[in-house]
């Protein structure tokens, strides 16, 4: 279920853009479109489907932070990564 009525998403995120100034990625856009006007989620499911995007998120940065050290650290072995 989404908030956004006849508006289509893509309006959204255009409005969204030209009020923040920045562009909305889908996490937000999903977000933004699964929220009551009180910030309160939309349903369970909907909020947890965010808090499962939002640690994949997190551990996609944190992956990434990873391969950061290990490309600038020998010491550092990529293999470990996935564990």
């Amino acid at each position: 279920m989404h908030i956004v009525g006849s508006k289509s998403f893509a309006c959204v995120a255009d409005d969204d853009e030209l009020s923040f100034g920045q562009k909305v990625g889908r996490l937000q856009l999903f977000d933004i479109t699964h929220r009551k006007k009180d910030g309160s989620s939309m349903t369970t499911e909907a909020a947890e489907i965010m808090i499962y995007l939002l640690n994949k998120e997190k551990l996609k940065d944190k992956m990434a932070e990873y391969e950061a050290m290990a490309s600038s650290d020998s010491s550092i072995n990529l293999d470990d990564i996935d564990n």
